[in-house]
């Protein structure tokens, strides 16, 4: 794919998913971007795949873009991005021009490292099932998310998640999801998920709690879309978790061997498993497997599949039988769920 064709089609995923001047920075760029600099010559001239399904070029720079406009270091591109109201094509191209050729240090340092997204939306996933393996195991949780960036999900039972006639969830919760709920209503556990134990693993973690690795998972976010940056920061100032830095397998077989019969241990990624390479794949489920003969494990998933362009399939492997059940699918970015628990 070359790198104009690896814009455009990320506009039209950024247009789809509700960020039209992401998407319009994008297709300038598809437009009018040429090699000639040390920085546009590395853009042009990248190796591998450049889209969503590999290094996701656009994003990386995108993300430079936000970082420059988040600490205010560019004031060229702080005029013509939201909240203010949006300029005419020359005069965003000029902008971006001038991030290009007067901060290329920063463009180059975010070109560098892969898109990491704690988006907090997705928590509606972790919220639902957790009341749901509440209700049938009424068992506390150890939970141990894989690709898990900064962690911010893990926080998931202080969230409230709003639905039709009712809350999960904290009534002075910080972090309010109100997804566009369809499909069934969700099963409300007695009382709410007990949390023993919360951890993460990440190949390349980022320490929310240092002002550098916050600036860049904000900088993920996209600018016409404060309400994501809102929670975001809602859920760094409530953050207390560990995520530990290395392979998902490796850590994974050394968390599970503390499974037991007195508690469920969760085991879920979200938008990561695509990301693993397939030996790490397959070692992940044989230690699920084998600690499901240990005491009760559950394994959630919310995951892209053949379906494109209907969100991705949310679903739950539950040991010691490896019972598996379709939960529904949910938007990538949380904006709806459609729940169809059993």
């Amino acid at each position: 794919m070359t790198l104009r064709a690896a814009l455009e089609q990320q506009a039209r995923s950024n247009a789809n998913l509700g960020s039209p001047f992401t998407a319009r920075i994008l297709h300038l760029l598809a437009q009018r971007l040429t090699p000639g600099t040390e920085l546009t010559d590395r853009l042009f001239h990248w190796p591998g795949e450049l889209g969503p399904i590999g290094q996701s070029v656009p994003l990386r720079l995108l993300a430079g873009f936000h970082a420059l406009v988040l600490t205010g270091a560019c004031p060229e591109l702080v005029a013509v991005y939201p909240p203010h109201p949006a300029p005419e094509d020359d005069r965003l191209w000029a902008a971006l021009e001038s991030a290009l050729n007067a901060h290329s240090e920063l463009l180059h340092h975010w070109l560098d490292n892969p898109p990491q997204t704690n988006e907090v939306r997705r928590a509606v996933v972790m919220i639902a099932a957790g009341h749901f393996l509440t209700s049938r195991f009424d068992l506390p949780f150890r939970m141990l998310e894989l690709g898990a960036s900064g962690g911010l999900n893990l926080m998931w039972d202080r969230f409230a998640l709003m639905f039709p006639d009712g809350q999960m969830g904290p009534a002075d919760a910080q972090v309010v999801l109100r997804p566009e709920w369809r499909g069934d209503l969700p099963t409300q556990a007695a009382h709410a998920p007990v949390i023993l134990d919360r951890r993460g693993v990440d190949i390349s973690p980022l320490n929310v709690r240092n002002a550098d690795d916050a600036l860049r998972l904000q900088s993920y976010l996209w600018a016409d879309q404060p309400e994501r940056l809102d929670r975001t920061r809602a859920a760094i100032r409530l953050f207390d978790a560990k995520v530990d830095q290395g392979d998902a397998a490796d850590w994974l077989v050394d968390q599970l061997t503390c499974t037991a019969p007195d508690h469920l241990t969760l085991i879920y990624h979200t938008i990561a498993w695509q990301y693993f390479p397939t030996e790490t794949q397959t070692r992940c489920l044989s230690a699920i497997k084998a600690a499901g003969r240990r005491g009760p494990v559950a394994h959630l998933s919310m995951e892209a599949d053949e379906h494109i362009g209907n969100g991705a399939a949310v679903t739950l492997t539950l040991w010691p039988d490896g019972q598996r059940l379709t939960l529904g699918r949910v938007d990538f970015h949380g904006r709806w769920i459609d729940w169809t628990a059993p």
